[in-house]
């Protein structure tokens, strides 16, 4: 069995260009967030991620000290203008490729041309192109795309039209796209911006694919690029997409001869590398032809690949007249050719049921206007996987539903509700995305790098990143949970959505903080959360703001660290000590009054008291001796004993108990005298007067 590794597989110039950037920052000490992932690749995300890379989903969220890097992908003129107006430093990472659209588009359109730009909607290089056009546009993701434009009259005949592509777009529907402007258009200039490296790389993975039984694409789910290598190379054999090796199986390469392999460019080579090994362990390849692969994905690793890249990066945008089509069912990936194949069994018809009965796999409904017996499989019911029916619906419920197949032999009508509510849900998505609506889901999925939430029928994925205002190491404790997220971004041809609680628990923070700093004054009593301890005192969260309790305030006693008194989590009543508002610094007191030692003391032990003592410390000059947890007494060397003595030591020992008088306290200066000699003396005293007492009362003879 053959593997052969298509020769432009890996990073492309500006991805690796983007990455190099962020690993420079860091090997020169400066600590690095992104807006945005950096590439659309969760390994190489979260290996930066470990190196204390952080994702931002807007500038004004960058830690401060951070050097924000603009991605790949680029962005739209817009943030720019916040980065200056907030005057951060950032490094620009944009792909020269893309740069190039930016720059054209910009031209163009502040000439009153219209920009058509084929992409897809909601990719971030596609919202970047956008966001440099000053006038009219629109995008477009097939040809089908540009007859509605021209049906509706979107573009007057007598305004001047520019055409450009996403990097990453598919050129055979660029292509076709191309050809129908220039019948649509007259006044037409088409821009051929399709990256080089992406051409080469789809026709490279045509041609492999044409000669293999079977192709793995090796790339992020969530990248464009990766997508379109599946979907061109699946017209033509069996095609799997996978991220890493641990996706692999001996079950996809059975009665397999010749296997091709390609990866996107945001895939790293060690990816590549241990898809390769893992492939050859599985078809019991020779060592000879994994050393031959490997070799392959080391020349063309992107940081050596760079400088005929860069060069041809850096030359000016010149027209050409290309262009794309929109989809033949043999262009489709499998999951689109599905989702058509079931539009034809008499789908895309919404009608009208009752519940009529409900069983622990589906739901039978009587269909308004229809003789067939309908039915709802428990999984076409909720976008929440394992839903208990009854939980959902109930008898004589009136449902509106989607026909998914009919089977007019049986009689019998299969419906969907799931689809119809995430049809309506999903714009509802897309609105929320546009407003800044927050929305209320319920976390169905812990996945890898992140957690899956339905809300309004609609699967939203959420980043590990932005699932928690501090980053969660375990996120399976929100399984289950209600979490409220807004929406960072939507692809709208393939209905996936992007959300982030931690955007909202950021904004809810910040009106929280602005309340408390509206009316917050010292000596104001709290109830907060111990957030966190360090050596020095505890932070806690009185509820969108951070207080420090010193060390010093956690106790009237001494103590070594604050986990003697409070732990992470706990609920504790504190008070403003002192307020900066300037620098937002809020000192908080825990100790209360009542249980300061020396007023127990005032009020329980006057001078002249008796009490046991425990000694806690030697000197030359006396003995220390607590009476309570915090105060603690001097027996001076000279009360130690009636009978002169050379040390403490001489007479008592660290822990004894011993029996002491209060013989002067000085509240001033925290001082008490303490005395043992005294209740000697006392003692003997009274031993005395009882002899002279017993002497007196016995007669004497005569």
């Amino acid at each position: 069995m053959n593997i052969v590794l298509a020769k432009s597989a890996g990073f492309c110039f500006g991805v690796n260009k983007a990455v190099r950037t962020v690993y420079e920052l860091l090997e020169n000490g400066q600590s690095v967030c992104t807006l945005g992932p950096i590439i659309h690749n969760p390994q190489v995300v979260d290996s930066l991620a470990a190196r204390g890379v952080t994702i931002v989903p807007s500038p004004e969220e960058t830690p401060e000290g951070s050097v924000l890097v603009i991605r790949s992908h680029g962005v739209p003129r817009s943030v720019y203008e916040e980065l200056d107006r907030l005057g951060m430093t950032y490094c620009d990472a944009t792909c020269p490729f893309v740069a190039k659209i930016h720059r054209i588009v910009a031209v163009k359109s502040a000439q009153g041309a219209a920009v058509i730009i084929a992409g897809n909607e909601g990719h971030p290089e596609v919202v970047g192109i956008r966001g440099h056009c000053l006038g009219p546009v629109f995008v477009i993701s097939a040809s089908e795309d540009l007859q509605k434009l021209e049906e509706k009259k979107a573009i007057p005949t007598n305004v001047p039209v520019v055409m450009v592509a996403q990097t990453t777009f598919n050129m055979n529907i660029w292509e076709k796209c191309s050809e129908i402007a220039k019948k649509l258009y007259t006044n037409l200039e088409i821009f051929d911006t399709i990256c080089n490296a992406t051409s080469e790389r789809q026709k490279e993975a045509i041609a492999l694919s044409q000669k293999s039984d079977i192709m793995v694409i090796v790339g992020g789910r969530q990248s464009s690029n990766t997508a379109k290598l599946r979907d061109v190379c699946s017209r033509y054999c069996p095609t799997v997409l996978i991220e890493t090796a641990d996706e692999l199986s001996a079950a996809m390469f059975r009665d397999m001869h010749s296997i091709g392999v390609t990866a996107g460019a945001s895939t790293p080579a060690d990816i590549i590398k241990e898809v390769l090994s893992t492939m050859s362990e599985i078809v019991n390849n020779t060592e000879n032809e994994v050393k031959e692969a490997e070799t392959v994905v080391a020349e063309e690793t992107a940081a050596e690949a760079v400088p005929a890249a860069e060069a041809e990066a850096e030359k000016a945008a010149e027209p050409a007249e290309e262009a794309a089509p929109a989809k033949s069912f043999d262009e489709m990936s499998f999951e689109e050719a599905l989702e058509a194949s079931l539009k034809n069994l008499s789908t895309d018809e919404r009608v009208h049921g009752v519940v009529v009965g409900i069983a622990p796999n589906e739901v039978q409904v009587e269909v308004v206007g229809r003789k067939q017996t309908g039915y709802i499989p428990v999984d076409e019911l909720s976008a929440t996987p394992n839903v208990n029916p009854a939980d959902v619906v109930k008898v004589g419920d009136e449902l509106e539903l989607l026909i998914m197949r009919t089977n007019d032999q049986e009689g019998t009508i299969m419906l969907s509700k799931k689809r119809v509510d995430a049809m309506k849900g999903w714009d509802k998505v897309v609105e929320a995305e546009e407003s800044g609506e927050v929305l209320t889901g319920v976390v169905t999925d812990v996945i890898k790098g992140g957690i899956l939430a339905v809300t309004n029928g609609v699967r939203v994925f959420i980043p590990a990143s932005q699932a928690s205002l501090t980053r969660m190491e375990d996120l399976s404790p929100l399984k289950g949970q209600e979490v409220r997220f807004k929406i960072i971004e939507t692809n709208k041809s393939r209905r996936r959505a992007v959300g982030s609680i931690r955007q909202v628990a950021r904004d809810e923070r910040k009106e929280k903080e602005a309340a408390f700093w509206a009316q917050a004054e010292v000596g104001q009593k709290y109830t907060g959360v111990v957030k966190s301890l360090t050596s020095y005192g505890a932070f806690v969260d009185l509820g969108g703001v951070d207080g420090m309790i010193h060390i010093s305030e956690l106790s009237w006693k001494r103590i070594k660290h604050p986990s003697e008194v409070v732990n992470v989590g706990d609920t504790v009543e504190v008070y403003i000590k002192d307020l900066d508002t300037e620098k937002h610094k809020i000192s908080l007191g825990y100790r209360k009054a009542e249980d300061n030692p020396w007023e127990i003391f005032k009020a329980n032990y006057p001078i002249g008291s008796v009490v046991t003592a425990k000694i806690v410390g030697m000197t030359t000059f006396g003995a220390f001796a607590q009476i309570i947890p915090g105060i603690d007494g001097l027996i001076h060397i000279s009360q130690i004993a009636d009978r002169r003595i050379d040390k403490p030591q001489d007479e008592l020992e660290m822990g004894q108990e011993v029996r002491v008088k209060i013989t002067n306290v000085d509240y001033e200066h925290k001082r008490i005298s303490l005395s043992i000699r005294a209740l000697l003396e006392e003692s003997e005293k009274d031993e005395a007067a009882d002899t002279e007492a017993v002497s007196e009362e016995v007669p004497s003879e005569e």
